[in-house]
């Protein structure tokens, strides 16, 4: 199966594929509501905005794994991310990043930089125009930093 041919909903209930983004790069990136790093929303958002005219798309995944730090519905999550951070990025449904029952998303990003479960919420991939994985980023990795924006600078499609 290849990265375009995973099946993601998005937080509003639509069904589709990750094919929806191809030719972009993507910083796929499992969040939560409740967490210290909430926060890094408001980067996120930041980073969109600045580089989606040259074909960045952020897609966020909601998940609940992490301390609880992410127990409302999809419906809410959205709510919360529109009006606190004015999020205009895609949300996926919310799922689980790691164990038996992990988002077929997550488990290829994951399988795609040596296997190791994801530490904590905001947790970062950067998959290329192609469908490549580029990159892998600690939760604590904030949006501004110069590796990250060097990667998404060195490998924007636009």
């Amino acid at each position: 199966m290849s990265f375009y041919d995973i099946e993601v909903t998005l937080n509003n209930g639509v069904d589709t594929t990750m094919a929806d983004w191809q030719g972009h790069l993507l910083l796929i990136v499992n969040t939560a509501s409740e967490c210290g790093l909430t926060p890094q929303y408001a980067g996120l958002q930041g980073l969109f905005e600045q580089y989606a005219h040259r074909g960045l798309f952020v897609i966020g995944m909601p998940c609940n794994q992490f301390g609880a730090q992410e127990p409302g519905s999809d419906e809410e999550i959205a709510e919360f991310c529109t009006a606190n951070f004015g999020v205009g990025f895609p949300l996926l449904k919310k799922a689980d990043v790691n164990g038996e029952n992990a988002h077929p998303l997550f488990s290829y990003l994951k399988e795609q930089t040596g296997g190791e479960d994801v530490h904590w919420n905001f947790e970062k991939f950067l998959v290329s125009e192609d469908g490549e994985v580029l990159g892998r980023f600690s939760p604590q990795t904030d949006t501004d930093d110069d590796d990250l924006v060097d990667m998404i600078e060195g490998n924007l499609p636009i």
